[in-house]
């Protein structure tokens, strides 16, 4: 580590981010739907005892006793891009890392109080160095935003659902707030995948990391720009059928699909916000106070959705845009007579 905070690995020179918030970060959407859970009274209190009674204490001794635990002596590669990711980050507590066997490539992290990461074998064997410091990054990303206490509530929801299945009104409600919680998750990815850019500063390992999840196992016969230009295809499809056919798809998934999550991340890599951030210009968390700056978090989201909207050729979202923009301009005229009319009262009382 050099004088200004800086790492070497080799050729390469990492910047970390002291004291980096989270929501330096952050998607707009994953920030404005955080802002309103965490305004909830005791939301994530009462979830975490929930979580932490019944789920936690199970879930670490299950994994002690089945996977690897990643340390000076065992996989000490993992081990070191573990501690370097946390001191990129600078979380205060470098999270365990465990590894699982399973042929899929998956990696979570898992836990409230004192979170850990669980890495499959297939992640494992399928990425080179540099893909594998992206996605531990990526799950530090969940550890520093504190997505474990959110993410718990939709296992809690889902383990409800048969409960409430014969109540029409209840399942109905119970599925409104999972569609939304799923739309939130999706959106804590692509904050993640940015906090994995982060860590590794190198957006060719992320896109790498990112074309072996879509299927891409031999790099040298995968053409970027062909892969890339799949994206700018699915976000134009001209049939309403098809449309309809994504939102069918997309609504219960908890992660953005391959194609467009790349996209998304190298849109963000070439970014003025990311290259700020990399010059030192972002967010503290001795400056951040959430709870003061919801409604900025909620005004940021809706501005990301306006823009993906407007940037969007797919049909329906199209109609569903300019719907909104109808809905919103009559409510606003209609404000603005109201606000008129009580505007002029006023000045009548004060004559």
């Amino acid at each position: 580590m050099t004088e200004d905070g800086t790492t070497v690995d080799g050729p390469t020179t990492r910047v970390r981010f002291p004291g980096i918030s989270p929501r330096a970060y952050e998607h707009p959407a994953d920030r404005g739907a955080l802002a309103t859970l965490r305004t909830v009274p005791s939301f994530a209190t009462v979830l975490k005892a929930i979580a932490g009674f019944w789920r936690e204490r199970s879930y670490r001794l299950i994994v002690l006793g089945s996977a690897i635990r990643v340390g000076p002596n065992q996989f000490p590669t993992l081990d070191r891009l573990r501690t370097e990711c946390a001191e990129t980050l600078d979380l205060d507590t470098v999270p365990n890392l465990f590894v699982y066997r399973d042929a899929q490539v998956q990696a979570r992290t898992i836990g409230i109080d004192e979170p850990f990461i669980l890495l499959s074998s297939g992640m494992l064997e399928a990425l080179d160095t540099e893909g594998q410091r992206f996605v531990i990054g990526h799950e530090m990303g969940h550890v520093l935003s504190g997505h474990a206490v959110y993410s718990t509530m939709i296992d809690v929801l889902l383990s409800l659902q048969p409960r409430v299945a014969w109540m029409p009104i209840g399942s109905l409600g119970l599925q409104a707030i999972l569609i939304a919680l799923y739309e939130w998750y999706r959106k804590a990815e692509l904050s993640c995948d940015r906090a994995g850019l982060l860590c590794g500063q190198d957006p060719a390992a992320a896109l790498r990391a990112h074309i072996m999840m879509a299927g891409g196992t031999a790099p040298s016969e995968i053409d970027i720009p062909s892969f890339l230009q799949q994206a700018s295809e699915y976000d134009s499809v001209e049939d309403i059928r098809d449309s309809i056919h994504k939102l069918r798809y997309v609504t219960w998934t908890t992660h953005p699909l391959a194609v467009v999550r790349a996209a998304q991340l190298q849109k963000w890599a070439a970014s003025e916000e990311y290259r700020a951030i990399l010059a030192g210009q972002y967010l503290r968390r001795d400056d951040d106070a959430p709870q003061e700056n919801w409604s900025d978090d909620l005004k940021s989201a809706a501005q990301s959705y306006r823009e993906s909207w407007s940037e969007s050729n797919d049909p329906l979202i199209k109609i569903l845009s300019d719907v909104g923009e109808t809905v919103s301009s009559a409510a606003g005229r209609v404000f603005s007579r109201f606000g008129s009319r009580s505007e002029g009262s006023t000045d009548g009382d004060q004559q």
